[in-house]
């Protein structure tokens, strides 16, 4: 999942980004409101954590603009302004949930979660091909019953290639999906993941192969 976190203070914003990536969210992090409408613009994310005390005005204002360009994606307010009036106005604006300042990380997460359970924002059957699933809504991935414990990279990349099976997955799309705009991504990063994503896939026994597609991308298929 990709989300985009508005919030300007840098301390705040950089806890958040890393403490969410541990929990396999891709995160984009804006300053400000313009800042966040370019990034609106120009990434599909799956949700949008906004803060209401910007320099450039108040985060709220960015939901009617969200509400017309992506009606479906879930918007979660985070604010010091925790007030009874403050989270019934932003909720009455259109923000899914709301969660006042101070507030932890464990509670964020939940929140996040369910959110992006509602049946307008994700299905609740798990992705399958071959003997190998994917529980969107647990996070977790399967090779018959036995789990299957991936690194956040490792996961991100599986769960792109895994909503796509039987198509080729352009590189452009998989670096999209699995990393943030403010990652600094090696030349072979990605290959080192998707090595080590395929050794782990042959340790388990899963009928699956990860397929390079010379200079387009990759493709996930059943073995024969």
């Amino acid at each position: 999942m990709r989300l985009l976190l508005v919030e300007d203070e840098p301390d705040m914003a950089a806890l958040l980004r890393t403490a969410l990536e541990k929990h396999d969210f891709v995160t984009d992090c804006a300053p400000s409101i313009e800042i966040a409408i370019e990034a609106i613009e120009t990434v599909a994310h799956d949700l949008v954590i906004l803060d209401r005390q910007l320099g450039d005005g108040d985060g709220a204002s960015l939901i009617a603009y969200l509400r017309k360009r992506r009606p479906n994606v879930p918007i979660v307010i985070l604010s010091a302004r925790g007030s009874a009036n403050d989270r019934v106005e932003g909720l009455n604006l259109g923000a899914d949930d709301y969660l006042p300042k101070p507030f932890e990380i464990s509670e964020l997460v939940a929140r996040l979660r369910a959110v992006l359970r509602r049946p307008s924002q994700v299905t609740s059957k798990p992705l399958s091909i071959g003997n190998l699933s994917f529980d969107l809504n647990a996070g977790e991935v399967f090779v018959d019953d036995e789990r299957l414990d991936l690194p956040r990279r490792e996961y991100l990349v599986l769960e792109s290639l895994m909503r796509r099976a039987g198509r080729t997955v352009r590189r452009g799309v998989l670096e999209e999906e699995v990393y943030g705009s403010d990652d600094e991504i090696a030349s072979n990063s990605l290959e080192a993941h998707i090595s080590r994503l395929r050794r782990k896939l042959t340790a388990a026994g899963a009928s699956v192969t990860i397929h390079p597609v010379r200079g387009v991308g990759y493709l996930l298929k059943q073995d024969a």
